[in-house]
C-alpha cells in the first residue's frame, strides 16, 4: 500500500469551476467525545449526514445568502463517500480527499527530470498552493481556495467553530489518503469465495467464466506492462494505472459462525481490492457482514439469501433473491383494480429460510405501503399442504386473497381451488415451481399470477447468442447459464470499473463509481436490466406478474410492466 502520487492534469484544468482542494499540515491529535466517540467518527459524521458533534444539523448558506442545514447539502452528496468528486450537469466537484488535498495542483504530475525537459513556455506553474488548515477552513466557511479563487455559488459555506473545524479537517487529513489494501505497483487482487454445499459443476461454471475474463485481461494484447515501463510523460496518466489482475478462491468449510476466521486467514495471507461473485446455497450474511468490517467491496454474489439492509455500503447484489418476489407480488396489489386492493390476504408458506424470505418480503413491503398485513399460515418444514388443508385455510377466511408460497411439492393442493370456493386471485413464483409450473391445473390459471423475476427469454435472445459465443471461444462449456452469464457481467462491469477508475485505488471509489453507472442491458443476460444510483446495492430492481397459458405445455405471459421496487 503506498499514498497516491499523482492526480490528473484534466482535473486541475477545471479548477476553477467549483470547489476545493487543501494541503500538507501536521498530523491533528484524535481526540474523543466525552460518549467515547473519536474525532474521526465525528468527522466522518460531519461529512457523510452533515451533523455537528454536539448532535445538531450544521448550518451553511448557498447560492450566496440562503439559509440551509448540513442535512439537506452533505459533503458525501457531491464530494462522493471517497471524497474523489462528482459531475452533476455542468457542476464539476473536484476532489477533497487528502491524497488530493495535500499536494499543490498543477497542470500535469511528471518527474522533475520530465519538467526540465520540456521547452519553457510549456512549463506550468501551479494553478494553485497546497492548503494548510488555515486555507482549508477558509474553503469551507468563506468559499474561496489559497489564490482568492470564488467557488461556484453550489458549494455551501459552513458555519463552523474553531473545533467544529478542527474535527472536519482531522477527517479530510484521512480520507481516501493511501491506497486500499489489495493492490501493489503491479497487481491488483481479487478473490471470490465459495461455501459448502454448492455442487462442483456450479463450481465450475462460476469459477470458468470469472478466471477467463482474468486472463483476458492479462493476455497483453497492447503491450501494457511495457508502455507503463517506457510511455511517454504525456500518456503517463492513461497508462501508469495497468495492473494486472490476480484471481484468489476462498473456499468457506463448516458452520457459518466459523466463516469470518476463516475469510481473516484468507485475508491475512493475501488482502484483497475485492470480492467478485462468490456463490452460495444458504445464507450470504457472514460474508456479508464480514465485508462491512473489513470495508471490502463484495460484487454480485450468487445467492438467494441477500442481506436486506439498505444502509450497508460494500456488498452489491444482483437483486433482493427471494425477498424481491414478495416484495414485487405486494406492489403489484398496491395499484390492482379495487376488488384486489382491498381484499384481505393469506399468505401460505413452509418455515424455511426460502419460505420466510418470501413471506418476508411480501409483509414489510404492505406495511411500508400501508396496507394491512397479511394473515400468515405458516406450515412446518415438513408438513404437507394437502387439498383439505388448503380448503379449510380458505373457509376460514372467506374472500382472501392468496399468497402460496410453494413449490412443485405442493401443487395437488390447488385441486381445492378448482371445486371449492375461490379466492379472487392467488399469487405464486415461477421460480419456486421451476419446469413443474405446467402442473397448475387448468382450473385455477385464470385467476393466479406468478412472480417472474427475471427477463423473458425472447427478449434477450441477442445477449444470449453473444454470451454463448464468448463461452465457446474460450472453450468454456455451457453447464448453467443463469451462473455463467452473471458471471460474464460481473467481469465485463470489472473492466470498466477498474478504467474508470484510472490511477485512484481507493475502494469507496470503486464503489462510488459504480454508484455513477448508467443503467446497464447490453450485457445484462438474466436480468431484465440492471440499475445503479448512489448507495443503492441490488441492482436488478423489478419483478414480472406473470399468467400461465392454457395447454399441456403453456407459457407464461406478462401480465404487468416491471414492478420497481
Amino acid at each position: 500500500m503506498r499514498p497516491h502520487t499523482r492526480r490528473s492534469g484534466v482535473a486541475a484544468l477545471v479548477a476553477a469551476a467549483v470547489i476545493v482542494s487543501a494541503a500538507p499540515a501536521p498530523a491533528q491529535e484524535i481526540g474523543s467525545a466525552p460518549d467515547g466517540t473519536s474525532s474521526v467518527e465525528l468527522g466522518e459524521r460531519m461529512y457523510r449526514e452533515g451533523i455537528n458533534p454536539d448532535g445538531k444539523p450544521m448550518m451553511a448558506t448557498v447560492q450566496g445568502d440562503i439559509p440551509v442545514e448540513g442535512t439537506m447539502f452533505t459533503c458525501i452528496s457531491c464530494h462522493l463517500r471517497s471524497g474523489l468528486g462528482s459531475l452533476e450537469g455542468t457542476v464539476i466537484t473536484l476532489p477533497t480527499n487528502w491524497g488530493y488535498l495535500k499536494r499543490p495542483l498543477v497542470g500535469a504530475d511528471m518527474t522533475v527530470s520530465d519538467r526540465e525537459r520540456l521547452p519553457k513556455e510549456l512549463q506550468q506553474g501551479e494553478f494553485r498552493p497546497a492548503y494548510d488548515d488555515k486555507s482549508l477552513a477558509r474553503a469551507i466557511r468563506m468559499g474561496k481556495d489559497p489564490n482568492g479563487r470564488v467557488f461556484d455559488l453550489v458549494m455551501p459555506r459552513y458555519a463552523l467553530d474553531k473545533d467544529e473545524m478542527s474535527t472536519l479537517i482531522g477527517y479530510l487529513k484521512q480520507l481516501s489518503d493511501e491506497f486500499s489494501p489489495g493492490v501493489t505497483d503491479t497487481t491488483l487482487y481479487f478473490a471470490t469465495v465459495i461455501t459448502d454445499g454448492v455442487s462442483e459443476e456450479d463450481q465450475r461454471a462460476m469459477l470458468a467464466v470469472l478466471q477467463a475474463h482474468v486472463r483476458d485481461h492479462n493476455s497483453q494484447v497492447r503491450h501494457e506492462d511495457e508502455r507503463k515501463r517506457r510511455g511517454p510523460f504525456y500518456k503517463q496518466e492513461k497508462w501508469d494505472p495497468y495492473r494486472r489482475w490476480q484471481l484468489d478462491v476462498w473456499r468457506l468449510h463448516g458452520a457459518p459462525e466459523t466463516w469470518s476466521g476463516q475469510l481473516d486467514e484468507y485475508y491475512e495471507k493475501q488482502p484483497v481490492f475485492a470480492l467478485l461473485g462468490g456463490i452460495s446455497d444458504g445464507d450470504w450474511r457472514p460474508i456479508h457482514d464480514y465485508c462491512e468490517r473489513r470495508q471490502i467491496p463484495d460484487l454480485f454474489p450468487l445467492t438467494d439469501y441477500p442481506v436486506i439492509a439498505e444502509g450497508d455500503w460494500y456488498t452489491v447484489y444482483f437483486s433482493k433473491g427471494f425477498y424481491q418476489e414478495g416484495e414485487a407480488a405486494a406492489r403489484y396489489l398496491r395499484r390492482a383494480d379495487d376488488a384486489l386492493k382491498t381484499a384481505p390476504v393469506v399468505q401460505i408458506y413452509r418455515d424455511t429460510p426460502r419460505g420466510n424470505a418470501f413471506a418476508r418480503g411480501f409483509r414489510e413491503t404492505r406495511d411500508l405501503i400501508g396496507m394491512p398485513p397479511p394473515t400468515d399460515r405458516i406450515l412446518a418444514g415438513d408438513e404437507v399442504l394437502t387439498a383439505t388443508l388448503l380448503e379449510e385455510i380458505v373457509g376460514e377466511t372467506p374472500g382472501a386473497l392468496l399468497a402460496l408460497w410453494i413449490d412443485d411439492s405442493d401443487l395437488q393442493a390447488l385441486s381445492a381451488l378448482v371445486e371449492g370456493p375461490r379466492p379472487p386471485a392467488a399469487i405464486l413464483s415461477a421460480t419456486l415451481l421451476g419446469e413443474s409450473i405446467s402442473a397448475v391445473p387448468d382450473g385455477v390459471r385464470s385467476f393466479t399470477l406468478f412472480t417472474h423475476p427475471t427477463a423473458f427469454p425472447d427478449d434477450k435472445v441477442r445477449t444470449r447468442l453473444a454470451i454463448e459465443r464468448w463461452l465457446k471461444i474460450r472453450e468454456i462449456p455451457l453447464t448453467n447459464y443463469e451462473i455463467q452469464a452473471n458471471m460474464y457481467f460481473v467481469g465485463w462491469n470489472l473492466a470498466g470499473l477498474v478504467k474508470m477508475m484510472r490511477d485512484e485505488f481507493y475502494r469507496d471509489y470503486f464503489l462510488d463509481i459504480m454508484d455513477m453507472m448508467r443503467d446497464q442491458d447490453y450485457a445484462v443476460g438474466v436480468y431484465e436490466r440492471l440499475s445503479f444510483g448512489p448507495g443503492q446495492r441490488y441492482a436488478s430492481k423489478g419483478c414480472y406478474l406473470t399468467e400461465l397459458g392454457a395447454g399441456p405445455e403453456p407459457s407464461l405471459e406478462k401480465k404487468s410492466g416491471w414492478v420497481v421496487h
